[in-house]
């Protein structure tokens, strides 16, 4: 076990962990929410420190990622657990065995080991992804470091319930984040038992650190998906930057939510005609292969400048940040 960061002792060998805004308050023996933090005689300890359950090298266009160095491939890694309880989780057997099957055994692995196999993969990033790399801020913050001084670029997936103090820590070595914005507050209560004020908050809190942010919302046919919530997530990230671009992707019946029916091809295309409608940049359809809307386009001279096919790029026509053909500055990091 890795003694936690971020805590903070209390009477009777209670521990407080800051590490996200559940803010846990652990008895002896207990763990927190993410089921991965654990109260030993008053110290706090990761119980998944380098233990990974995923090691794989993915195109960045999976995470989802479309204007962080597009056509790159990313060394995703994850470790099990979550401080979320999503009934919609694709990744459930991972994140939430900690709760339902305990901790899965692993083999465990360095900082350096991750770096080394993201180097003989020729990855240009690290993704700290598939669960929530909040619950094992230890080992990604170590890995972090160490990637930035080997000329890695760092991202987090992440629902964006870290602390602030998580965030301002991670900050010097963490390039981007993709947050999921899932729906409005109901839908996080009951479906993710957590609360959406706090991921608003480390949203905009991000791109004042100068972190690049993309938005994920995964629409759930009954649940987030009307026009008035599409419309409100909008808003939400066009007052923080219209500059954030928006994936709005399929809902395909998983976990504890397997009844459910799949989102329709049209009402993604809706959403992202609604996106553009509220002046946002960058608007996205998500598990819509083939889709005009994976594309990016200049939006100013309307061109193609990114043509996607899935996680393929097929034509890829900006140079040095701009549109090739008209010179408008394209937001992003594209190396």
């Amino acid at each position: 076990m890795k003694e936690a960061i971020l805590y903070e002792s209390l009477s009777e060998n209670r521990v407080r962990c800051n590490l996200c805004n559940h803010f846990c308050i652990i008895g002896d023996g207990k763990t927190g929410i993410c089921g991965v933090r654990i109260n030993k005689k008053g110290k706090l300890y990761s119980l998944v420190y380098g233990k990974l359950v995923a090691e794989n090298v993915d195109p960045i266009e999976k995470k989802p990622f479309y204007h962080f160095l597009p056509g790159s491939l990313s060394y995703s890694v994850a470790t099990c657990g979550c401080n979320f309880s999503c009934s919609f989780c694709q990744n459930y057997e991972i994140s939430q065995s900690p709760r339902e099957q305990g901790i899965l055994e692993t083999l465990e692995v360095k900082p350096e080991d991750v770096i080394k196999s993201a180097k003989q993969s020729n990855c240009k990033s690290i993704s700290y992804t598939y669960t929530e790399p909040t619950i094992f801020f230890e080992f990604a913050y170590d890995t972090a470091k160490i990637a930035k001084e080997n000329g890695l670029k760092n991202n987090f997936v992440t629902n964006g319930y870290m602390s602030k103090k998580s965030l301002e820590m991670i900050s010097p070595y963490l390039s981007a984040a993709n947050v999921d914005l899932k729906g409005d507050e109901n839908f996080y209560r009951k479906l993710c038992k957590a609360k959406r004020g706090p991921v608003i908050e480390n949203i905009k809190m991000m791109k004042e650190l100068g972190i690049w942010v993309e938005v994920t919302t995964l629409l759930i046919p009954g649940y987030n998906d009307s026009e008035e919530q599409i419309r409100e997530i909008g808003e939400i990230i066009k007052d923080i930057s219209i500059d954030i671009p928006w994936h709005i992707s399929r809902f395909f019946p998983t976990y504890k939510m397997e009844d459910n029916v799949p989102t329709s091809v049209s009402l993604i295309k809706k959403a992202r005609e609604i996106g553009f409608e509220l002046g946002l940049k960058y608007v996205y359809t998500g598990n819509i292969i083939g889709d005009e809307g994976e594309n990016t386009y200049c939006i100013k001279c309307k061109s193609i400048l990114i043509k996607r096919y899935g996680y393929i790029i097929l034509e890829n026509n900006i140079k040095n940040g701009t549109c090739k053909f008209c010179g408008e500055k394209i937001e992003g990091i594209f190396s």
